[in-house]
C-alpha cells in the first residue's frame, strides 16, 4: 500500500496530488491552488476564450512543466505527517550514516567468531565476505524501491512487500519477521545491557548491589526515558553516540585480544560433536550461516531511514541515502571483518559465548581495570542507542492504529504511555526469555529473507526487468536461494538446539 492521497476534481473523478517543492511534505497541500490535478485541465485553459487567454495559458503551461520537472509528482498520507517515522523529513546523508551504523552494527557482531570455530578460516572468510556483498546488494535494491515511478514512497518496509506482493501476501510475509525483528531486537538489548550494566558495576566497584532482574529494570527505564524523543531525525544525535561506543568497543576488544597472548589449549580445528554424524556436522554449519546472517541487520528500517528525507526529481531521496549507506558499511566492514578474524585467532576454538566475554575470562586478570569498565560501559550505550531505532517501527505501528480509528494527531500522553508500555512488555519477556541471546542462528534464519531473499522478488515484481535478462536471472537465483537457506539454517538450528540442548531457564535471568 502506498502512500497516496487523492482529491476530488471539479469533474467529480480522483486525481493524483501533485506538488511543487515546498509543499512534497505538507499534510495541508491539497489545499494549494498550486497544485492541478493529474490528467486533467486546468478550468482556466479549457474556458477562457478571451485574447487575454493566451499569456494566461501559457504562464500555467509554464508553471506546469516546472511543478513536473522540480516538484516530483510525490504522493504523500496526509497521517505521515503524524506518525513518529515521517513526521519529521528533513534528514540527509549524515543522518542516513547515523542511523545505518547504529542500526548495523552493534553486539551481534561480537559472536563472529563462533561461526568460525565451525565453518574455519577459509569457509569463514568466505562466508562472511558474499554475506557482505550480498546483502550491501539488496540494500541498493531496497533504496532504489523507495520511491515508485508514480512518485509514490514506501516508508515502511511493510507497505513495499504489500506493493509488491498483493496486501494479503504481503502482510504475512513481512509483518511478523519485521515485528519480531524489532522487538525481538529489543528484548535481547535488554538482556544483554542489562547484563553488561551489572558486569560494568562488578569491573568497577567490585560489588553488586543490585540482582540481574533490577539491572534489567534500570535498563529499560533508562531506555524509554531516551524513547520520549519525538520521532526518528530527533534520535539522529543518539544514533551517533551509539555508531560512536559500537566502533570503539569493537576496535578496542579486537586489539586487546590481539595483542596479548593466546591462551593455552588454542586450536583451529572444527569443535567435536556431540552426537557425531553428518547430519550434526551439517545443522553445525548452518547454524554458523545463521549467526553470520545474525551479524546483518537493519534492512527492515533502510526504508523508514529513506522516509525521513525530503524528495524531489532533481534531488530524490535514493542519492543522500546511498552516500549515508556507502559510508556507513565500510565503517562497519572494517569493524567485522577484524572483529571475526582476530576472535578466532586469539581464542580459536575457545571462545563459547562472545568476543567480550572471552576477553574477560581469559584476560580479565591482565587487562586494565579501565578498558574492561570502559568496555562495558560502550556496550550498554550502544544497547540503549540500539533500541531507539529498532523500537522506532514499532511505535510508528502503535500510533498508526489510534490515527487510522480516531483520524488525528496521538496526544503526547498517549504517545508516552504507548511507549512505556512496550518498555513494560519488553521487559518482561526479558525476564520470562533470559535465554534469548542463545538463539542467534535461530533468529537469524528467521530474519534472513527480509534482508537476503524479499528485496530480490520485490525489485521483480515491481521493476519488472526483462524476462530472461541477467538481472532477472540474478534476482531470481538470490531470492530463491536466500528462501531456502532461511529454511534450512531454521531447521539447523533447531535440531542443533535439540540435540545439544541449551540451558533454559525461565524467569532466572542470571
Amino acid at each position: 500500500m502506498g502512500e497516496v492521497v487523492e482529491v476530488k476534481s471539479n469533474a467529480g473523478t480522483p486525481a493524483a496530488v501533485a506538488a511543487p517543492p515546498f509543499q512534497l511534505h505538507s499534510p495541508s497541500m491539497s489545499r494549494s491552488p498550486l497544485i492541478g490535478g493529474g490528467g486533467h485541465k486546468s478550468p482556466l485553459t479549457g474556458r477562457i476564450l478571451t485574447p487575454l487567454a493566451s499569456p494566461m495559458k501559457k504562464a500555467i503551461a509554464n508553471m506546469h512543466g516546472f511543478l513536473e520537472e522540480v516538484g516530483h509528482l510525490t504522493k504523500l498520507d496526509p497521517q505521515d505527517a503524524w506518525l513518529p517515522i515521517t513526521e519529521s523529513r528533513d534528514g540527509n546523508s549524515y543522518y542516513s550514516a547515523f542511523h545505518s551504523l547504529s542500526s548495523g552494527i552493534g553486539v551481534q557482531a561480537l559472536v563472529l567468531p563462533l561461526a568460525f570455530t565451525t565453518l574455519g578460516w577459509i569457509w569463514g572468510m568466505l562466508c562472511l565476505s558474499l554475506a557482505f556483498g550480498w546483502q550491501l546488494y539488496t540494500l541498493w535494491l531496497l533504496i532504489q524501491l523507495h520511491e515508485s515511478e508514480t512518485g509514490t514512497r514506501y516508508s515502511r518496509y511493510l507497505r513495499l512487500s504489500m506493493a509488491a506482493f498483493g496486501e494479503k501476501l504481503g502482510k504475512l510475509l513481512a509483518l511478523f519477521p519485521t515485528m519480531y525483528l524489532s522487538g525481538g531486537t529489543c528484548v535481547t538489548l535488554v538482556i544483554i545491557g542489562g547484563g553488561t550494566m551489572k558486569m560494568f558495576f562488578q569491573i568497577v566497584c567490585e560489588v553488586d548491589p543490585l540482582t540481574t532482574i533490577e539491572w534489567y529494570v534500570v535498563f529499560t527505564c533508562s531506555a524509554v526515558v531516551i524513547a520520549q524523543l519525538p520521532n526518528l531525525n530527533s534520535i539522529a544525535g543518539v544514533s551517533l553516540v551509539g555508531a560512536i561506543s559500537a566502533i570503539t568497543y569493537c576496535t578496542v576488544i579486537w586489539v586487546a585480544s590481539v595483542t596479548k597472548d593466546r591462551p593455552n589449549g588454542v586450536s583451529y580445528e572444527p569443535a567435536e560433536l556431540k552426537p557425531a554424524s553428518d547430519v550434526a556436522r551439517l545443522c553445525a554449519v548452518l547454524n554458523a550461516l545463521g549467526i553470520i546472517a545474525f551479524a546483518f541487520r537493519g534492512h527492515n528500517l533502510v526504508l523508514e531511514i529513506q522516509g525521513t528525507m525530503p524528495s524531489s526529481a532533481k534531488h530524490p531521496a535514493r542519492k543522500p541515502m546511498w552516500r549515508g549507506v556507502k559510508f556507513a558499511y565500510f565503517v562497519i566492514a572494517l569493524c567485522l571483518f577484524p572483529l571475526a578474524v582476530g576472535g578466532y585467532w586469539a581464542y580459536g576454538n575457545l571462545i563459547k559465548d562472545g568476543m567480550f566475554e572471552a576477553l574477560y575470562k581469559f584476560h580479565g586478570q591482565d587487562t586494565s581495570r579501565i578498558i574492561l569498565g570502559s568496555t562495558s560501559l560502550l556496550i550498554v550505550i550502544n544497547c540503549l542507542s540500539s533500541f531507539q531505532i529498532y523500537a522506532m517501527p514499532v511505535f510508528d505501528n502503535l500510533e498508526f492504529r489510534f490515527i487510522s480509528s480516531r483520524i488525528k494527531p496521538c496526544p503526547w500522553w498517549l504517545r508516552s504511555g504507548l511507549r512505556a508500555f512496550f518498555g513494560c512488555l519488553v521487559f518482561f519477556i526479558a525476564v520470562a526469555l533470559p535465554f534469548l541471546p542463545s538463539l542467534a542462528g535461530l533468529i537469524g534464519g528467521v530474519a534472513l529473507p527480509v534482508t537476503f531473499a524479499y528485496p530480490c522478488f520485490m525489485w521483480i515484481q515491481i521493476k519488472q526487468p526483462k524476462r530472461y535478462s541477467s538481472v532477472w536471472y540474478l534476482n531470481w537465483g538470490l531470492g530463491c536461494l536466500g528462501m531456502v537457506l532461511s529454511v534450512l539454517l531454521v531447521t539447523g538450528a533447531v535440531w542443533s538446539i535439540v540435540t545439544m540442548g541449551i540451558e533454559i531457564h525461565f524467569f532466572k535471568p542470571q
